[in-house]
């Protein structure tokens, strides 16, 4: 019991001298070929013990109780608000319902009738389809996306644990790194934004694809531990991770990208040197099908995109909304308001941003101090501390946008004019996704190396135990959330009753994300839907429907084949749509019911 206690810590010698994780240690023969009950119950108990069963467990219960109260009422209550919560469980609520029903209709969605591939109006949770073919209410919608929620905390956990154990830390120092870049302070500020939460296939297909060739910081390139299926298996973790959207996706193209090109350099350069490849024809092969299974589906949903901007020019936004959301240097040390550690503390400070949302980008007070560090102080060669180091500066600098010296030019400013697509993802505080992780890398190898040296350390055990334990719980307060959890807004039961294609008054602002939502029971046609822009129809829709009910709003609505109207009365007040349940229908041909306090104006 000692020696596992000490080997987690990560003062236990042996941990120094044992095989890195990508090295399965091979069954004693005693136990080779022994079937029946008592070898299913070993092999079921060496499961159950092994290190990342215990670490997915762990990010599950981390996860659950960090975020928590998410799961305390997972069918009424959304983190965040009810705002883009609303719209990203309809997302992935109609992503499963497309490949159950009409896998072809994918890219034209029953919301923002009649336009077409209405789908791809902004990002999507495509990834989470296979989530989405369970359950067919809203109830159900709102139930699937607080298990997302929570899953994607606990991914980001376990894909940051294992990227920094294949790179040669020890569990303690990958347990710190997985929690200070899951739970990181700023994440709190896109509660609302479970895209962006969703990042855990970007650490974890770098630790496969590492694994797979062998490779860590701690020990250099062996091909001896060359896994082809990681590599495989690295590729598509990666191509899943980009079909939950490209706003993260994207710069995690770009970097794959770039690493291609680097390895395939300097395996060239080896081969001209010493006459021999470094990898061999299966590595080849692997990273070949890897990539063009990747490649393919990244082409995909751009040109899906790109036909989406072709249909809809206003669809493109120019570089001002880059500039809005820009975020000054200081908003890297100002946490966001639903921090429970820091929120009260920086609110003069968010106080003085413009958009403290993407602008509130502390990753952590912990996981600064201890990657820097790291720079010094570290396990890992000097070399990679010094390229680790400059990643953090050229990320952090990017994440600036054009706030950076020069307008962002050098700089952001430039690779939104330079890399396709680049110039859509507006928000480049994001980038933060990228300077947290390298922090944490940083920052395990200065535990590791700490960890290391324990033993010889003439220090009480206790005390050595102690010490190595504490970053751990610091960057546990600090991601200690106070995120809010109002209720889902309840469906009215006259959008079930009503005959679709529907339109449902009032139709702007926060109502368009409700009706999405309502519409996942049954997935009505609705005219009602929030995009980054809005379509020609949505906009005619809007406008004739402010005098409705009168002829010229009806004819036009029977034109483009709306069949029904239904009036919200409780949420007409302020909006151009206030006294609509007032006004007459003689002689228009038309008839109104009233439904649960609503009203359905059925147009024949």
């Amino acid at each position: 019991m000692e020696t596992i206690r000490r080997k987690f810590l990560g003062t236990a010698p042996a941990d120094d001298q044992q095989p890195p994780p990508d090295q399965e240690e091979s069954a004693p023969e005693s136990d080779a070929g022994q079937g029946g009950p008592a070898g299913a119950r070993r092999t079921a108990s060496r499961l159950l013990r092994h290190e990342w069963t215990l670490a997915s467990l762990a990010g599950l219960v981390l996860a659950v109780v960090l975020t928590w109260p998410t799961l305390r009422h997972p069918w009424t209550t959304i983190p965040g608000d009810i705002g883009d919560p609303t719209l990203q469980a309809w997302q992935v609520a109609w992503a499963g319902h497309a490949l159950i029903t009409d896998p072809l209709a994918l890219w034209h969605s029953n919301a923002l009738f009649p336009e077409a591939y209405t789908y791809a109006y902004t990002d999507t949770l495509l990834g989470y389809a296979p989530a989405g073919m369970l359950g067919g209410s809203m109830e159900a919608a709102v139930f699937r996306y607080n298990l997302l929620y929570v899953f994607a905390h606990a991914l980001a956990f376990v894909g940051a644990y294992a990227l920094v154990r294949q790179l040669g830390g020890i569990r303690t120092a990958a347990a710190v790194a997985g929690i200070a870049w899951a739970f990181a302070p700023w994440r709190l500020a896109h509660s609302g934004h479970l895209n962006i939460l969703s990042t855990g296939g970007i650490a974890l297909c770098l630790a496969m694809l590492a694994r797979g060739h062998g490779w860590s910081l701690r020990e250099g390139h062996r091909p001896a531990l060359h896994r082809p299926g990681w590599i495989v298996a690295g590729w598509l973790v990666a191509t899943w991770q980009v079909c939950l959207g490209l706003a993260i996706g994207l710069p995690l193209i770009y970097i794959l990208a770039g690493a291609v090109l680097v390895v395939s350099a300097a395996v060239g350069w080896r081969r001209w040197r010493s006459g021999r490849w470094v990898l061999g024809r299966r590595m080849v092969l692997a990273n070949l099908f890897g990539g063009v299974v990747f490649g393919a589906v990244c082409i995909w949903l751009g040109t899906t995109f790109l036909r989406v901007v072709e249909l809809y020019p206003q669809a493109r936004r120019d570089l001002s909304w880059t500039e809005m959301f820009s975020p000054p240097l200081r908003g890297y040390f100002i946490a966001p308001a639903d921090s429970w550690l820091w929120g009260d503390y920086f609110e003069p400070a968010r106080a003085q941003l413009t958009w403290p949302p993407e602008m509130t980008l502390l990753p952590g007070i912990t996981l600064i101090m201890l990657g820097v560090a790291g720079l010094s102080y570290s396990v890992f060669r000097l070399r990679h501390r010094l390229l680790l180091g400059l990643g953090v500066l050229v990320s952090g600098a990017l994440g600036l946008g054009s706030n950076l010296i020069g307008d962002g030019d050098p700089g952001y400013m430039t690779l939104s004019r330079l890399l396709p697509g680049w110039d859509a993802l507006r928000t480049p505080g994001r980038l933060m996704v990228w300077t947290s992780l390298l922090l944490a890398i940083l920052a395990a190898g200065a535990i590791t190396e700490f960890g290391r040296q324990l033993p010889t350390m003439r220090w009480p055990r206790v005390v050595g135990r102690i010490v190595l334990l504490v970053p751990l719980l610091l960057v546990l307060v600090e991601g200690v959330n106070r995120t809010p959890h109002p209720v889902a807004p309840p469906a009215p039961t006259a959008i079930r009753s009503a005959p679709e294609p529907l339109l449902v008054l009032p139709a702007e602002g926060i109502s368009e994300f409700h009706v999405m939502l309502w519409s996942t029971d049954g997935f009505p046609r609705v005219a009602n839907g929030f995009a980054n822009f809005v379509p020609p129809h949505q906009q005619q829709i809007r406008t004739v429907s402010m005098t409705f009910p009168d002829a010229n709003s009806i004819a036009y609505l029977r034109q483009v084949g709306i069949r029904s109207v239904v009036v919200l009365p409780d949420r007409l007040f302020g909006t151009p749509w206030d006294g609509v349940t007032t006004r007459p229908l003689d002689g228009l041909g038309i008839t109104r019911e009233e439904v649960d306090g609503a009203f359905v104006y059925h147009l024949g």
